[in-house]
């Protein structure tokens, strides 16, 4: 690679064509690999903006380090060539519904010359020799694989056109590949990639040159295609954790304590509960009673049937209002006012929030005395195999971790809890288990979207704003699942100085896309004792609502349009070519009646753009219709989005990473929070945690994605979930009058339902004996 940088490129774009090394390893059949240089994908440098310095994350962000880190072992990713002219690739991520094993095979189609179907994408194992080349989260996977998966599947074209040559008698630059056969074009001749798939093996690991393809050239990148795992999601063949078959690996729900880490004094009726129909195995584990049986209806029904007496919590006299006065007595000062100018003052708060995946935690184990097996969906599954070989006492090669699809994440699955505790249970009872949290487990035991403050201050004076500065304060969120040791490894050429992890991570991932004069945004940390962790964007909806709501303040003090203050004080012309789409898609301005209003609000992050449009309905006579089980309000009417991430692989999968975002985004502002009283979560399953659903869904949502700015990919996965929740709180302010400071929204309104029990936390169960999935 010599000292090539990686190139973002002029818009439209590609990487320039550069030769690169790839290898071909050892193999019965054709096995490739790619080699890349640490310059490959260093950081364009970044020159100093006027009025505004940028800051840490604009210069390089949490995206770049996690490419980085990953870098090292890039080669170790490897393509198979089979007999039968399909391609296997192990993707070294965690496939939760974002559809990376379909952006994958793409670029695999791309370079290799075949068609899409002939390409096999299974999830590796956990392989600690990947180091930090096996986590998925910061949206980073196609941007870190983008280069490498491509090095991979051009050596393996390269390798079977050398091949043919030597096969047909013909010389190589006579020869072409076409969906996955070899032809001359001197003689007509040809070979399949299955009949060359052994010849073109070596007996020996060697390097190989090869060129990628131009921008112009691709027939496969940047087309809208179809999952390739869409025919299996529908017809009910996809295979999750549940979905595992391991012999004898009967069902386990654990009955769970009635506040935040309260552990198990004793069991009252043990003997009792281990005679009822069905029941296996009862025991107490470090986080409550396990019990396991021949359905998941008997284990409910074990698990309700239990006499616990629990011992405290780590935070059993926590409720909102503690939590929030706590947050608020723990903020960072800001800088004193110069009374020469006016400002724009503001506080948020922003309450706990659940992940709320469609599934829920779940995990298969099989421990043995010298030796444990787990199947779950891992995110980083390399700390999960190394923190469950500690648990068990066993070393590291004697646990396999297979990792599965899961049905959903949004950061959940960066924490392994669920494997753990299967380990943990398995090793109790000595026999495999098939663990499965319920639905009211995952809302208030499981990792939550930590509660947080967001200060901010403004100053403003002849036409100019002068400075921006945020104190976003929140309970502290656990980065316990792998980007820690990545930080540290990465610690020398991180442009955030002494800092800890979280500060890290948020210094990494928040910048201001305006020319606010002087600004500062910092993070402090309170820390209560709950399970926390990433839920999708991190900080970023909260944060990025806080500022787009004083931007909007900001507009209105000084006479001017929202849309038009936003236009004149963006930095970058992709994030004002976003922000124009939308006012222009979505009628910016146009005559709305009273109590409804548009909102419109801008997010960068990771190389990529996003602005949001949103129209809202705040009239009591539209939106306080009673809807059956459902917190009624406000509802979204109308979104338009327009994203910009360089150069989209799949435009297709792109609208549905920013459809999801938007519906997280509408969420988070109006209706989805969780209620903290007394040391537990109050919501209980999907009745009561107000996500969006079908009936406050805009009925009018348009995605817009931008031509190629650039000829590399930037981050999608959490790109519309800040940009959207901004929007719709802008919304919201103007159709109300009065700008929104409490999120989400309905939370400090009446309750609206009545929680279920606490002991133990789960609802009445059906008695039939089957194997109820709940």
């Amino acid at each position: 690679m010599g000292s090539s940088q990686r190139a973002r490129g002029p818009a439209g774009g590609g990487i320039e064509r550069r030769r690169f090394l790839g290898y071909v390893l050892a193999a019965a059949t054709l096995t490739v690999a790619a080699e890349l240089g640490e310059a490959v994908l260093a950081p364009n440098e970044a020159a100093a903006v006027v009025p505004s310095v940028p800051g840490p994350a604009e210069i390089y962000d949490l995206n770049d380090m996690l490419t980085d880190a990953a870098l090292p072992t890039a080669n170790l990713i490897t393509i198979r060539i089979d007999t039968d002219g399909t391609a296997s690739f192990a993707l070294p991520r965690a496939e939760v519904g974002q559809g990376i094993t379909t952006s994958s095979a793409m670029l695999i189609a791309e370079e290799l010359d075949l068609p899409l179907d002939r390409i096999r994408v299974t999830l590796a194992d956990a392989r600690p020799e990947l180091l930090f080349n096996q986590l998925t989260g910061g949206s980073n996977t196609t941007i870190s694989t983008f280069t490498p998966i491509r090095v991979a599947a051009a050596t393996a074209r390269h390798r079977l056109l050398q091949a043919a040559a030597l096969e047909l008698g013909e010389a190589l630059d006579t020869l072409t590949a076409k969906a996955g056969i070899i032809t001359s074009s001197a003689t007509g001749r040809s070979l399949t990639y299955g009949e060359l798939a052994g010849k073109a093996a070596s007996a020996t690991s060697a390097q190989v040159p090869v060129t990628l393809k131009e921008a112009a050239e691709y027939q496969v990148i940047g087309t809208g295609r179809r999952r390739i795992d869409a025919l299996e999601a529908v017809t009910g063949r996809k295979r999750y954790a549940m979905d595992v078959h391991v012999p004898d690996a009967l069902p386990v729900m654990v009955c769970r304590p009635p506040t935040i880490n309260a552990t198990v004094r004793s069991v009252e009726n043990l003997a009792e509960v281990r005679a009822m129909p069905g029941v296996t195995d009862v025991a107490p584990v470090s986080t409550g009673v396990a019990v396991r049986g021949r359905t998941f209806g008997q284990c409910i029904d074990a698990v309700r049937a239990l006499k616990v007496s629990w011992g405290p919590g780590s935070a059993d006299d926590a409720s909102d209002t503690t939590v929030r006065d706590e947050l608020r007595r723990a903020e960072l000062p800001l800088p004193a006012l110069d009374l020469l100018t006016k400002s724009v003052d503001a506080r948020f708060t922003f309450h706990f929030a659940s992940n709320s995946a469609l599934e829920t935690n779940c995990a298969v184990a099989d421990v043995r005395p010298e030796s444990a097996e787990i199947w779950a969906s891992l995110k980083s599954p390399i700390v999960a195999q190394e923190q469950i070989a500690l648990q068990l006492g066993l070393p590291v090669s004697a646990v396999t971790v297979h990792v599965t699809e899961g049905g959903g994440s949004f950061g959940r699955k960066l924490f392994h809890d669920a494997a753990a505790e299967a380990a943990e249970i398995s090793k109790a009872m000595g026999k495999p288990v098939r663990l499965m949290w319920h639905r009211t487990d995952d809302f208030r035991q499981g990792r939550v979207h930590p509660m947080a403050t967001s200060r901010v201050r403004a100053t403003y004076a002849l036409g100019q704003v002068l400075t921006y500065d945020q104190r976003h304060t929140s309970v502290a969120t656990d980065f316990g699942h792998g980007v820690g040791e990545i930080i540290t490894a990465e610690a020398a050429r991180l442009p955030v100085g002494d800092l800890t992890f979280s500060e890290t991570i948020f210094a990494l991932s928040q910048q201001t896309p305006y020319h606010f004069g002087v600004v500062t945004q910092l993070l402090g940390e309170t820390d209560k004792g709950f399970h926390t962790g990433s839920m999708r964007n991190i900080y970023s909806p909260n944060v990025r609502t806080a500022q787009e709501l004083v931007v909007d303040q900001l507009a209105g003090r000084m006479g001017k349009d929202p849309y038009r203050f936003r236009r004149e004080f963006l930095k970058d012309e992709r994030a004002r070519a976003v922000l124009d789409k939308v006012a222009d898609v979505g009628e910016w301005g146009r005559s709305m009646p009273a109590g409804t209003a548009q909102g419109i609000a801008l997010h960068p992050e990771y190389h990529a753009y996003v602005a949001v449009l949103a129209e809202i309905d705040c009239r009591p006579e539209t939106t306080g219709r009673k809807v059956p089980d459902a917190w009624t309000g406000p509802r979204v009417t109308k979104v338009v989005c327009a994203v910009d991430v360089g150069l989209a692989v799949n435009p297709l999968g792109l609208e549905a990473q920013m459809t999801g975002g938007i519906m997280d985004g509408i969420a988070i502002i109006l209706s989805s929070g969780l209620h903290l009283d007394n040391g537990h979560f109050l919501e209980g399953s999907w009745d009561n945690y107000f996500y969006t659903r079908q009936w406050n869904t805009p009925p009018e949502l348009e995605i817009v994605v931008m031509p190629p700015t650039t000829g590399q990919p930037g981050g999608a996965g959490e790109l519309a979930v800040a940009g959207a929740a901004a929007a719709v709180a802008c919304a919201y302010g103007r159709a109300t009058g009065a700008m929104p400071t409490t999120f989400p929204v309905n939370h400090s309104g009446p309750l609206g339902f009545e929680p279920l029990p606490t002991t133990p936390p789960v609802p009445a169960s059906p008695t039939d004996g089957l194997d109820h999935t709940f």
